[in-house]
């Protein structure tokens, strides 16, 4: 059976499961599932020509709508006809509707039934991007496949807000076919519904009564378990229509996609090939191997013998580990042409087992090699001598599977930056949030008139290895090298300096330190930059006991404090109260990793305002808190404040007060949370 625009047809179907083989045909070329998709969002696969992602059996690119229309924007689309030809891409295009994008900004959006209100990243302009300025930009950007816009939610959402959402989603969609008009370009449907079964069900429901072309799962990969994730999978693909497609969108990881086909779903896209690749990873039909191991510096054996990629069929390892050592592009380039080249190989390998009805054991025998990592070099737990050359006082070194280095506290076993690199960390969480660029840039008006000279102040609580602060440091200096820029003053608080002096002394690994800065603190404990206008102070000891030793107050915090479990007493609703009594009526933000409910709580109620902050690779927002001053400074498409549905939340959580709080000071506490100004406009 056929249906739609895509001209869908099942070929073959598995004995004893879901899986399944079809063919649907665009205007550029017959597509054969199941298929993954790499993701070129910005009209471009990241270190890989068209040339190499034709040859390693790409048939679909994916694209992205909100970037695409930020830059270059539709009008170039519709001057030089399209991304085929903009890109020299001869196969078929999926664009992304825009609303992933928008669920991950840290702030500066707000959502509306007309869509979604946001900042450009590049101008400051408000956007509102809706279900028609999506289509109209997809149509103008010619892709083969466009999504209908949905809101994107954490899969763990509660139900109030996943139906709220699912609602939203199911009438966005509408709006989407009725904007397409007569456009032959193929459009999909987002099923959502978080992690509810009967929202799924209703969600599904209701968009296979619209005749899309076929169906995405969305909502998934954003905060679940791997095994909440398959169960969700499964059961949403099976109430979608047997004659048109089913895409899962965001997923994943080579292991993923084979339980996702198991279970019926035909697409897939992911930037994970090229991500893990940029950090050393490959996937190889020995298991995962990461190239920055030392293990691999003498070895002549291609990556992987099995693969007849350009990457294995020239390269060495000992090659590729030198270019991952050092940091060369070509590196990342070679490693992420051989993961693109596996990724499409096994969905090959998959397709033919599906049509020979032996589905079922590639199944078996691909899920026994697709979660190790390297059978061929096996690691081991670190003899004892070298562990203690990389370990002083209570921290030690740690390497996460991903090849970066971070510092790990012994005795709670508290990992300072367990999944993402430590700059990379700071700067989403830090310096973007607080978008300390924008505030550091002087106009050429302000630099004329003599604008403030007063330093931004900024707090670093928690100093650790001080990622946190070099990269405020960098951004400093990148500002001052490209115009007038505002004085700062950093000051860190740390009553420990062993994990400063153990990454310093391995800042092989940690290259962020190499700089002049790290040793002036280390040993006077303050630096003053060449340039007058950056100068770093480190204040010692408990930092709620030296907060008055700082030399000013903030304008800015970024509290990076160990966790409640480890460091239970600087999280409590006393701690915050005195910080907020430190800010001393002053416009103050505070950004911080947690998204815990109970301290949310206490910034609430210490006086702070509270929004959501980022989401993270483990957390699926964080959290900025604002003193009232700043608060009152907030643009429409500002910080995102906490609403009522945090505060229905929370009033159902049995985990809603600090740890500090008596009992008989609850009922006062929780009035005070209910009639908080934040929530008195609701």
């Amino acid at each position: 059976m056929t249906h739609g625009r895509l001209n869908f047809h099942v070929e073959a179907q598995a004995t004893g499961s879901h899986a399944r083989a079809a063919t649907f045909h665009t205007a550029h070329n017959q597509v054969r599932t199941p298929l993954f998709m790499p993701v070129g969002t910005q009209a471009t696969v990241k270190g890989q020509l068209t040339q190499a992602l034709e040859d390693a059996g790409s048939q679909i690119l994916l694209a992205n709508t909100y970037h695409l229309l930020l830059r270059p924007g539709p009008e170039v689309f519709r001057r030089t006809g399209g991304i085929h030809g903009f890109m020299s891409w001869k196969n078929s295009v999926l664009t992304d509707s825009g609303g992933f994008q928008i669920f991950s900004l840290p702030h500066s959006r707000a959502m509306s039934e007309e869509g979604a209100a946001f900042q450009s990243y590049l101008d400051g302009r408000t956007i509102l991007l809706s279900p028609e300025l999506s289509i109209e930009t997809q149509v103008a950007i010619g892709s083969d496949i466009m999504m209908a816009l949905d809101q994107c939610i954490p899969s763990t959402a509660d139900e109030a807000t996943a139906r709220a959402a699912l609602g939203i989603t199911h009438r966005w969609a509408a709006r989407s076919l009725a904007a397409r008009g007569e456009s032959t370009q193929a459009l999909f449907a987002i099923v959502q519904g978080a992690l509810y079964p009967e929202l799924r069900r209703e969600s599904a429901a209701g968009l296979t009564e619209m005749p899309f072309d076929g169906f995405a799962i969305g909502g998934l990969a954003v905060g679940e378990s791997r095994s909440e994730r398959q169960d969700t999978c499964e059961l949403t693909a099976q109430l979608l229509p047997q004659d048109r497609p089913r895409y899962l969108m965001g997923v994943g990881t080579p292991l993923d996609i084979l339980e996702a086909v198991h279970r019926g779903v035909d697409m897939f896209d992911c930037i994970i090939p090229t991500q893990v690749a940029q950090r050393g990873g490959a996937f190889t039909s020995r298991g995962f191997l990461q190239l920055r191991r030392g293990v691999y510096k003498y070895s002549e054996a291609n990556l992987d013998p099995l693969c007849n990629c350009p990457t294995c069929a020239r390269y060495s390892r000992a090659y590729l580990h030198h270019l991952t050592k050092t940091g060369e592009h070509l590196g990342w380039q070679l490693l992420g042409q051989h993961n693109l080249y596996f990724y499409h190989q096994l969905m090959r390998d998959i397709r033919q087992s599906i049509f020979e009805d032996r589905f079922l054991e590639l199944y078996r025998e691909r899920r026994e090699i697709l979660h190790k990592s390297d059978a061929e070099n096996p690691i081991h737990v670190q003899k004892p001598k070298r562990k203690m050359a990389f370990h002083r006082g209570n921290y030690e070194v740690h390497r996460a599977p991903e090849g970066f280095a971070s510092i790990r506290q012994i005795s709670s076993g508290e990992i300072m930056h367990s999944r993402t690199p430590p700059m990379v960390e700071a700067h989403r969480l830090y310096i973007e949030q607080s978008d300390l660029a924008a505030r550091l840039r002087l106009s050429a008006n302000e630099n004329m008139n003599g604008a403030t000279t007063e330093p931004l102040v900024i707090w670093d609580v928690g100093l650790g290895a001080a990622a946190n602060a070099m990269a405020a440091i960098l951004c400093h200096e990148a500002q001052t090298a490209a115009g007038p820029t505002r004085p700062m003053h950093l000051v860190s608080f740390e009553n420990d300096l062993d994990p400063l002096h153990l990454a310093f002394q391995h800042n092989r690994e940690f290259t962020y330190l190499r700089h002049s800065a790290i040793g002036g603190l280390l040993t006077v404990g303050r630096w003053q930059s060449r340039d007058p206008g950056l100068r770093w102070t480190l204040v010692q000891g408990d930092f709620l006991a030296s907060m008055v030793k700082s030399p000013a107050p903030p304008d800015l915090i970024f509290f990076d404090m160990f966790s409640s479990k480890t460091a239970a007493d600087q999280w409590t609703l006393g701690a915050f109260r005195e910080v907020f009594a430190a800010c001393a009526g002053r416009a103050v933000e505070l950004f911080t990793y947690t998204c815990s409910t109970p301290i949310r709580a206490a910034l609430l109620a210490a006086g702070f305002h509270v929004a959501r902050g980022c989401s993270t690779i483990d957390k699926v927002d964080t959290t900025i808190a604002l003193t009232p001053e700043a608060a009152r400074t907030l643009s429409p498409g500002g910080y995102e404040l906490l609403g009522a549905e945090w505060l229905a939340k929370w009033g159902r959580s049995s985990a809603k007060f600090p740890i500090d709080l008596p009992a008989d000071q609850q009922p006062a506490f929780e009035q005070a949370i209910r009639t908080h100004p934040q929530f008195q406009s609701m």
